[in-house]
């Protein structure tokens, strides 16, 4: 059964709904240990009425994905235009993420690669965020916070391999999501800071953030 695109008001609440819970679901105790059975239980819908919105487990994951996507892009827009410099964007961006593993089953993490849609969605939106990282970089430069003698190119492709390194190998099973940061990315992004964006950072650093 295919998911419908055209449907009734009611119809459209309710699949925001599922999106909600289902995510809350997936997040708390993994994917793969929530099944569609249980997310139409706790809706109090029938089965039949679930898969009439999203015909699959892996359906509904990738909605779940792609709307949270959504308001975390927005979010780093607003960010992006009230944030003074790039520095306090990282720092910002740092607390969210450490805020995340915290409140996320490790499961959810591995059990996403499990997904072809999913690794192909990912694969998509990285394409899209490495020019948003660009144009990061590039502010920083203008800011005086990174080096301008840097290939920006290099500098983003060296990011998404940190990121997907950290993620296939699941090492945040193995060391707090702080380690990782302060140890991986910390380290490289000091590695093409100016003198002003070194301070920066090991103010923040010291202060605990």
């Amino acid at each position: 059964m295919k998911e419908q695109k055209d449907i009734s008001p009611y119809m459209l609440s309710l699949r925001e709904r599922i999106l909600e819970t289902a995510m809350h679901d997936f997040v708390a105790k993994g994917i793969k240990a929530v099944k569609m059975d249980d997310i139409a239980q706790t809706l109090g819908i029938s089965k039949r009425t679930l898969y009439e919105i999203f015909y699959n487990k892996e359906r509904l994951l990738l909605a779940c994905l792609s709307k949270f996507k959504e308001v975390k892009e927005a979010e780093f827009a607003h960010l992006y235009e009230q944030s003074e410099n790039v520095m306090d964007i990282i720092v910002a961006l740092y607390r969210q993420k450490v805020e995340e593993f915290r409140t996320t089953s490790p499961e959810f993490y591995s059990d996403m690669y499990k997904y072809p849609s999913v690794i192909e969605f990912f694969s998509e939106d990285s394409r899209r965020s490495h020019e948003r990282f660009i144009g990061f970089l590039k502010r920083g430069v203008d800011e005086g916070y990174f080096r301008e003698d840097v290939n920006m190119e290099i500098v983003s492709r060296i990011f998404h391999a940190l990121s997907t390194y950290i993620m296939e190998n699941q090492l945040y099973k193995e060391f707090s999501i702080e380690e990782v940061f302060q140890n991986l990315i910390f380290v490289s992004l000091r590695g093409f800071s100016t003198q002003k964006g070194v301070e920066k950072l090991d103010h923040y650093l010291n202060i605990k953030v």
